[in-house]
């Protein structure tokens, strides 16, 4: 669940996704864990100089501690980018990457350049949140085998090893915490209140912020949507929408079968079941359309389908053959950290569950499942992909703390891509039916992160924040 590049760059990325260059950029790794000392009894920005690359914006550094009740020690340095733009008229923007896993000043430029018209009105603000960029969390072996992937199942010994290494400190790595760090760059910058625009997990931090502190918080902009209560970690909702993906796809593209019978059929014949499920979640960001001849998903479906296997475990192979992503730029850690702490509905309960028999719970669940639940993938797959798996192997830990509020009190547009698999449309539906002050708006041909995608998601949300949330009446709109 992260945010995707802008268009054009997505597009000469799904030219070579067969490499999956697309999800590898270079950095330097930085062993996991906080700088030693104490951060300052205010919430201060400290060691400020221009941001490298990103003319008119500042970076600078918010130390925060890594636990807030100071029983285990350690302090996180953050780093934040600013506008130049200290008076501007409607104040500030905190916009939120997502994953977990992202940092956030990374993409101040494609931000600032996507909404540019409303950012004349407004300053924008981006933080690397806990555990990403200079903080990221490095767990080699997790890293390795999941790269930027939600749904890529990693094996027992890599989460363990990962949760070893963490040691006690894997704990504070909730969006809670992160909400906490949010506020003291609030109090740091000297705002009474600001706007909040999330893309992806940065919905969910986004929300989980504005119910901590509804009187800070203007206005918000979801963008893939991750709802605030009942989040699915079984993805049944990607897995059954796929079908309407596919249909769709075939449709623009004028083929003349059905290519989510044939991907049931594929899978019956041959498995690579979750490899498929985690290729179409990706596409979903990049290709949504399924439209790039370079990648040729549906015609690689078809020939397997007719007993010509070779083509798509070519793809298979090849999106699994790519250079490492670095956890500067995405760390596996902090995500296994964050989602194994703040998902509450496992099959087996919460992050405070015994190992011992998380295993049986999730085989129940998943017996439990009618194939109409999942169809055209089997319902195994809702239990052997990623975000189970990690987290059945992930030990013991705090559970995120559930904020004071319940319900979101302040104007929100809620943007959703229709072709979505990361963050599926019934999700977007789901959380927008419990907000009085909402206007979800279905992005047609669109994926994952539309505002940097497409521009009708991006005049949408400008004419939203311009109009201080009074441009988009309650309501829904395809």
């Amino acid at each position: 669940m992260r945010m995707s590049l802008p268009a054009a760059r997505a597009t000469r990325a799904a030219a070579t996704v067969i490499t999956l260059a697309l999800l590898a950029t270079a950095c330097t790794a930085v062993a996991p864990g906080g700088q030693p000392g104490t951060p300052p009894a205010r919430p201060a920005l400290t060691g400020a100089h221009p941001c490298p690359g990103r003319p008119g914006f500042t970076c600078s550094y918010l130390a925060v501690p890594l636990d807030r009740s100071g029983k285990v020690p350690g302090t996180l340095r953050l780093q934040v980018a600013a506008a130049g733009n200290v008076h501007a008229r409607l104040g500030t923007l905190l916009f939120l990457t997502g994953g977990p896993g992202q940092p956030g000043v990374r993409f101040v430029g494609p931000v600032a350049h996507e909404l540019a018209p409303a950012l004349r009105a407004y300053r924008l603000v981006m933080i690397d949140q806990r555990g990403t960029g200079g903080e990221s969390l490095n767990c080699p072996d997790l890293q390795q085998q999941m790269g930027e992937s939600d749904t890529l199942p990693p094996t027992a010994q890599a989460v363990r090893s990962c949760a070893q290494a963490l040691g006690a400190r894997r704990n504070f790595f909730t969006t809670a915490d992160t909400v906490a760090d949010l506020d003291s760059l609030r109090q740091a910058m000297h705002l009474r209140s600001w706007t909040l625009d999330g893309a992806s997990y940065g919905t969910f931090t986004a929300e989980e912020y504005a119910l901590a502190h509804p009187g800070r918080t203007r206005l918000l902009v979801l963008d893939s949507v991750v709802p605030q209560q009942n989040v699915d970690p079984l993805y049944l909702a990607s897995l059954h929408r796929a079908a309407f993906v596919l249909r769709q796809a075939c449709r623009l593209q004028h083929c003349r079968y059905d290519p989510a019978a044939e991907l049931a059929q594929v899978i019956a014949r041959y498995g690579y079941s979750v490899r498929i499920f985690d290729i179409l979640v990706i596409l979903s960001i990049i290709d949504p359309r399924l439209s790039s001849p370079r990648i040729g998903f549906l015609a690689r479906l078809h020939e397997a389908a007719h007993r010509n296997p070779g083509p798509l475990r070519d793809l298979i192979s090849g999106f699994y053959g790519g250079p490492e992503v670095r956890p500067q730029i995405y760390s596996s850690g902090l995500h296994a950290a964050t989602l194994c702490a703040d998902i509450p509905d496992m099959p087996w309960g919460n992050a405070a569950a015994a190992l011992v028999g998380r295993q049986a719970a999730l085989t129940r669940a998943i017996g439990r499942l009618p194939g109409a639940a999942t169809w055209p993938f089997p319902p195994a797959t809702a239990g052997a992909q990623g975000v189970v798996q990690e987290c059945r192997y992930w030990p013991p830990a705090r559970p995120d703390p559930a904020p004071p509020g319940s319900t979101l009190t302040m104007p929100v547009l809620l943007l959703a891509g229709q072709l979505d698999l990361s963050t599926p449309l019934p999700w977007a539906e789901q959380e927008a039916a419990g907000i009085p002050h909402a206007r979800l708006l279905v992005i047609k041909g669109a994926g994952h992160s539309t505002q940097l995608r497409s521009a009708r998601a991006a005049a949408a949300a400008q004419a939203f924040l311009l109009t201080r949330g009074r441009a988009v009446s309650p309501g829904r709109s395809r």
